[in-house]
């Protein structure tokens, strides 16, 4: 039997590059998605969409509400910041920030791949031109694989060592982008904006949008993005 492998999968350009690279790791992908109360529903379309382009043949994607929770931009009714610098990126937590998000993707990811006796959780997670998050830190995954080691049937019976993979982490939104241009990964499905419009047109301001297009650029390669404008 080959190897199996849970990815968790928003339809944004991070996770679909993380697909592709698990993809052509040779792992039998199962692809994990969230209706978790966001902003809009493109971002879980966007997902079916891939999942399908891609090969993926299971795709569940789960229902929880951490808009009862609330507490970030994404899952409240708080403004999305734009136009924000880089430097503003970089200092502090943005109200984007969705509380304790990976922490509850991961483990739902890590009870599916126990049933499915997968040894592997692939995860798009960036330490490099990202908006601060502290669940994309590398010590934040190292803490969470030992909670993993100790929380899991495999991990006490010894069987198998599940193991978190971050292939993302400390590469550049361009890196990423090549990488997945190099595997053939349709960015034109994919979809990184907070606030897009009913259409699906990205807004071009959010800190989200604004890493995006500064990962093109850097990269070399066009952007096959729809922005409702072209400021």
């Amino acid at each position: 039997m080959g190897k199996k492998a849970v990815v968790l999968l928003s339809g944004g350009m991070d996770s679909t590059t993380t697909l592709a690279i698990a993809k052509s790791q040779g792992y039998e992908v199962c692809a994990m998605s969230f209706r978790y109360g966001q902003r809009h529903a493109l971002e879980f379309e966007r997902a079916k969409q891939i999942a399908a382009s891609m090969g993926v043949e299971k795709h569940t994607i789960v229902d929880i509400d951490l808009r009862s929770f609330g507490g970030s931009a994404l899952t409240d009714d708080i403004e999305v910041p734009r136009d924000r610098s880089q430097e503003e990126m970089g200092a502090g937590i943005p109200v984007t920030y969705v509380p304790a998000r990976n922490t509850i993707f991961l483990s739902f990811a890590l009870a599916w791949a126990e049933t499915l006796e997968a040894d592997t959780i692939f995860i798009g997670v960036n330490v490099l031109d990202y908006s601060g998050y502290p669940d994309c830190r590398p010590e934040y995954i190292q803490a969470y694989q030992r909670m993993a080691d100790l929380a899991t049937k495999t991990g006490v019976q010894g069987k198998t060592q599940l193991k978190i993979q971050t292939p993302l982490i400390l590469m550049t939104k361009a890196e990423i982008i090549r990488k997945g241009a190099e595997l053939g990964v349709d960015y034109g499905l994919t979809l990184s904006c907070y606030d897009p419009d009913e259409s699906g047109r990205a807004c071009g301001n959010c800190d989200s949008c604004i890493l995006r297009k500064k990962g093109f650029i850097e990269a070399g390669i066009s952007d096959p993005t729809e922005y409702q404008s072209s400021d």
